[in-house]
């Protein structure tokens, strides 16, 4: 019956050639989803036999076939067909189609062999009928891009396991890109897994190994003890970059920006980078270099060099990292994003290779791995594709059991999420490593999408080269210490073939160690830095209090106001928006004075306009969270969007804001990779509520913080964080001021609580137009974007600046003045309402909108008038043991004059950072007020 329906299925007329195209169309509908064909091509359809066509049979796998019996002429000539072969001939299709799912499971991966693998029972001809005198009988093999249309199946059989069970395992499946998956099968199958190599680069491999494992060997022997986090095992990572990096030269790449942590770091950084060895060995004997600020430890360390080919000059790029093993990934595509921003690329443009290296453990236990593949298509976030490396040693610090790692076979499965192929390739055969590294990379450029390769090793020593492994991993440790070196296995192999001699082979090893000895450059392809490393010249070596041009004539200003309130005709606004753009046109008159959206919006237009461009990301940054910036405007009849900022007049530089994905930690390392690879642009990450940063924590500790001190990295990152006692409850009042404050030292980053529209204006002008680039914290507002008293005149912002301490603005007399309270942001507001409705004339009010670098010049100019009063407040809404007081108080009682006393008014310590309650928020709220200004 079901033979019969095969023979009667095929022999259908409507399979004549000419109608080919159309059927297969009707079939891919048909698999993808049976009710939307004609009933009658339906019912044709569901006849075939199950068995036959299973229901995880891939698509295209069976439908190449009803394609080449489409299109086979002598299908309709006068014989009769053998129902037996045919179907054995769809069981020789299911056998191909198995080991390109399933022949990872079975491949030679793993160096030391250290877990028993479960046979594929799919991999083996019997499990699809397929008996012994049928391996001798030629079969068609479908889309299987040998180049050949029939093979005699036992020929076909090797092929597959030489494909897809060799040292590769390739995971490609899971794409539903067809294109995809047809350019993958054609670079597996066409050459049968195996690339071809010429002797001079079969050399190249092996002295590329012999550096790798040389340099291990002679840190070892010099520094016996001292923490490495030695590259042995794994010693294919270097000629996989070294061959990534040629290989992209031959595609036209300028630059590659590398990310990874300490697990052969050091090995990186001599063999690829051209690091001098004498300065590395000076590091492991203590000797430093003064001026560098605090340092850091030598396996942290970035580097920066260019690399000559043949294709091109390549200026390779090492970012600086911290223990946080994932997060400089984020960090890396953030600075190929500026890369290729600066140098205005397009899309199909291969000039910024991203690379990042992974450790096994790390890339599937990391949420920001997840993240950052989650961006990777994303438009603020995408740069043409990424290759991640993973370094699978196998094991997690002392953790080696699968089951105690991941809930999944393989570490790289996170990678499925975004349909990135997955090449595994056994570290212990260098021209398999290279032939990925190719194919990978040629993926990324074809398709301008990630790409994962799994580099199988092992870790020949501890966590660190202090540990005992044995401890914890006796089984994997005694096959180690039985496993030759890489270098030693690739060494044998290429003397077996007559590649090399042994005398070959021992003198590569001592000249390496020569050359070491002289403490010189090892990598012959080292080149002196050119230009890349000029982009920061400019902002080097200046300071807080320069002068920088701040002005802009009314006339302009108002120019440029009236351009950014106005939309095309075209454009119906929401009539919300259109209410907030009308008044933005009568503040561009003089008419009505600027509020914060407003006056933020003109700082982005002024710079802009003085060629300066401006980035803004955060997950509601185009709107405002708080429905203030309406920089994207939405269209109400179709969707679509306009951007006044980006449409001021032509030439301007460019304004880009972006809704970014709901993520803090990668899009704020992001946007740090963004800032600390380009100075000129103004790059803003706003968080949608301050206390979201708390998720980003890392980022702002190990880079944003202390990046300059550790690193000699600069960053004029911009971070606004809403901040504000409202009511609103713990977690959405408090952007955790008192973290910041804590982390500020030796001028490392500015900590602002602007209060008004002309204040965030000049701050944001300074931040651009002043040389000095250090990150901004910006304590940024929510009730003040409408507070009636929180405006600005046009006068204000054209011939203002910025001001870090603001004094008391009421007219009182400064002689009858008992007491002076200071702070900083909203309570301000609150303040000044409750002592003008209670007609207190004694309590002056000084505002301190910088609270580091702390403004003690202009703290001192504010309190000159009274030298007299001995009570001090500050006055915060936060507890007691959040805020600014805990920080900052010694910083305040230098500026207050001598003899007087500073007291506190605030609301209580606590643990939570605001209460959840509104009734009980402005108790606290009335009390705290009524406490500064001394209101009984």
């Amino acid at each position: 019956m079901q033979n019969g329906a095969i023979k009667t299925w095929l022999d259908s007329s409507y399979l004549a050639g000419a109608n080919q195209t159309y059927i297969e169309q009707l079939y891919e509908d048909y698999l993808t989803d049976p009710d939307s064909i004609d009933e009658s091509w339906r019912k044709i359809f569901d006849k075939l036999p199950t068995d036959v066509l299973s229901p995880d049979q891939f698509h295209s796998t069976t439908r190449d076939y009803f394609r080449r019996l489409a299109k086979d002429a002598k299908r309709y000539t006068s014989h009769v067909s053998d129902p037996e072969n045919d179907a054995k001939q769809v069981k020789v299709l299911q056998l191909i189609n198995a080991f390109r799912f399933r022949g990872h499971q079975n491949a030679n991966l793993d160096p030391i062999k250290l877990r028993y693998k479960e046979p594929v029972l799919e991999l083996d001809p019997a499990y699809h009928n397929l008996t012994e005198e049928d391996m001798q009988e030629t079969f068609n093999v479908g889309s299987f891009a040998i180049g050949k249309e029939t093979m005699k199946l036992s020929d076909l059989y090797q092929a597959l396991k030489q494909t897809y069970c060799d040292s590769i395992g390739a995971e490609y499946m899971h794409i539903t890109n067809t294109e995809e998956k047809r350019w993958i099968q054609q670079r597996l199958e066409s050459v049968v897994g195996r690339g071809t190599y010429s002797k001079e680069e079969k050399k190249c491999f092996l002295q590329e190994l012999t550096a790798a494992e040389g340099l291990e060997r002679y840190l070892g022997a010099k520094y016996p003890g001292a923490k490495r986090f030695s590259l042995e095992g794994g010693d294919a990572l270097i000629p996989m970059l070294k061959e990534m990096v040629r290989h992209a030269a031959r595609n036209d790449a300028k630059e590659v920006v590398l990310g990874m942590a300490h697990r052969g770091r050091l090995n990186v950084l001599i063999n690829l980078l051209g690091k001098r060895p004498g300065d590395l060995f000076d590091e492991f004997a203590g000797i430093h270099k003064e001026h560098l600020g605090t340092g850091d430890v030598k396996y942290h360390q970035g580097f920066s060099s260019d690399f000559e080919t043949e294709g091109n000059r390549v200026h390779l790029t090492l970012a600086f990292n911290p223990s946080h093993l994932e997060i400089v990934s984020p960090v890396v595509i953030g600075s190929v994003r500026a890369r290729r921003d600066r140098l205005n690329v397009t899309g199909s443009s291969n000039q910024v290779l991203p690379i990042t290296i992974h450790g096994d453990a790390a890339v599937i236990g990391q949420g920001i791995v997840q993240e950052t593949l989650n961006m990777s298509q994303v438009r603020a976030y995408e740069v043409g594709g990424t290759v991640r490396i993973v370094i699978n040693n196998q094991i997690g610090f002392t953790t080696s059991f699968p089951q105690d790692v991941r809930s999944t076979e393989y570490c790289t499965d996170i990678a499925k999420m975004i349909q990135a192929p997955i090449f595994h390739v056994n570290a212990d055969d260098p021209e398999a490593v290279a032939f990925v590294t190719r194919l990978a990379l040629d993926y990324r450029n074809t398709f301008k999408r990630d790409v994962m390769i799994d580099l199988l090793c092992y870790r020949r020593h501890g966590h660190n080269e202090a540990d005992e492994p044995s401890a914890t991993q006796p089984m994997m440790y005694t096959k180690i210490r039985k496993q030759p070196t890489p270098r030693k296995v690739y060494a044998d192999r290429l003397i077996e073939n007559n590649v090399v001699t042994a005398e070959e082979v021992t003198e590569m090893v001592n000249l390496y160690r020569d050359a070491l000895d002289h403490g010189e450059c090892v990598v012959d392809e080292w080149r002196p830095l050119s230009t890349h490393s000029m982009t920061w010249v400019p902002y080097l070596n200046h300071e807080w209090d320069e002068e920088y041009a701040n002005t802009v004539e009314v006339k302009r200003l108002q120019d440029l106001a009236r351009r950014i309130s106005q939309v095309p005709e075209s454009v119906e606004l929401h009539p919300r928006v259109a209410k907030i753009y009308e008044d933005r046109a009568l503040m561009a008159e003089g008419e009505k004075p600027f509020d914060w959206g407003a006056a933020e919006n003109l700082a982005y237009a002024t710079l802009v306009d003085e060629s300066t461009p401006v980035r803004i990301s955060g997950e509601d940054s185009g709107r405002g969270t708080f429905f203030h910036r309406h920089a994207v405007v939405h269209n109400q009849k179709d969707g679509s969007y306009y951007i006044p900022l980006a449409n001021i007049h032509n030439g301007q530089s460019e304004f880009q804001v972006w809704d970014s994905v709901l993520s803090e930690a990668g899009v704020l390392a992001f946007e740090y990779g963004y800032a600390s690879a380009d100075p000129r642009t103004l790059t803003i990450w706003e968080a949608q509520f301050g206390d979201f940063a708390n998720g980003a924590q890392v980022v702002i500790d190990q880079f944003i913080s202390s990046g300059e001190q550790k690193w000699g990295r600069m960053c004029g990152l911009v971070m606004l964080l809403p901040h504000g006692y409202e009511g609103q409850g713990p977690e959405h009042s408090s952007a955790r001021l008192e973290r910041y404050l804590q982390l500020c030292a030796e001028q490392n980053i500015q900590v602002c609580v602007p209060s008004t529209p002309a204040q965030v204006y000049h701050m944001l002008r300074r931040q651009a137009l002043r040389a000095m680039r250090r990150p901004l914290v910006v304590m940024s507002p929510k009730s003040l974007l409408r507070h009636p008293l929180a405006i600005s005149s046009l006068d204000e912002l054209a011939n203002g600046s910025f001001q870090p301490a603001i004094g008391e603005i009421d007219n009182l007399n400064p002689k009858q003045v008992k007491r002076v309270v200071m702070c900083s942001g909203k309570v301000y507001y609150d303040l000044l309402e409750q002592r003008r409705t209670s007609g207190k004339s004694d309590v002056a009010i000084i505002r301190i909108e910088q609270l580091y670098p702390f403004p003690h010049q202009a703290m001192q100019n504010a309190l000159q008038d009274y030298a007299h009063v001995k009570d001090f407040i500050w006055c915060q809404e936060e507890p007691l043991n959040q805020g600014a007081w805990y920080c900052s108080q010694h910083n305040i009682r230098d500026v207050i004059p001598e003899g007087a006393t500073l007291k506190y008014a605030g609301r209580p310590a606590s643990a939570s950072p605001a209460v959840g309650y509104m009734s009980v928020h402005q108790e606290q709220q009335k009390k705290l007020v009524d406490d500064a200004l001394n209101v009984k």
